[in-house]
């Protein structure tokens, strides 16, 4: 599979079922191939964690990896810049990265904070679909 010139890599919680369904929300709609995933849980993560010098705090976020510019984004932001790549409308939610990220950040955080409480939690991360496998990184 070739690399588009925008790629990115999405690293989230692999056991949260919010964040499987978001993943499987973004494959869906991601029709140029841009992103790839890792869960958070997995040594590639482990080792982007660690290159990009975030915190073991980051298991808390989505994080969203920029490849070819060498850019991270967390939390809100994250899910915005996602949002901004998809087809269909979903680009237009990008729109709410006019609020102050203080005040983004502090929604996503309760989310976050009761996310397998609101959403439940998996035993072990998902394993994808041969057809999209590809698209995880190992």
């Amino acid at each position: 599979m070739s690399t588009p010139i925008d790629s990115y890599i999405i690293l989230f919680d692999g056991v949260c079922n919010l964040c499987n369904g978001f993943v499987q929300f973004v494959i869906k709609r991601d029709k140029k191939a841009r992103f790839q995933f890792a869960s958070l849980q997995s040594p590639v993560a482990e080792r982007l964690l660690e290159s990009y010098q975030l915190s073991t705090k980051s298991m808390e976020s989505v994080i969203l990896i920029h490849k070819n510019k060498n850019k991270v984004w967390t939390e809100s932001s994250a899910v915005l810049r996602i949002h901004r790549k998809l087809s269909g409308l979903y680009p237009f939610l990008y729109v709410f990265i006019i609020i102050p990220k203080g005040i983004r950040d502090f929604f996503y955080r309760q989310i976050s904070k009761n996310r397998y409480k609101w959403f439940g939690k998996r035993e072990e991360c998902m394993i994808p679909s041969p057809e999209i496998k590809k698209r995880f990184l190992e």
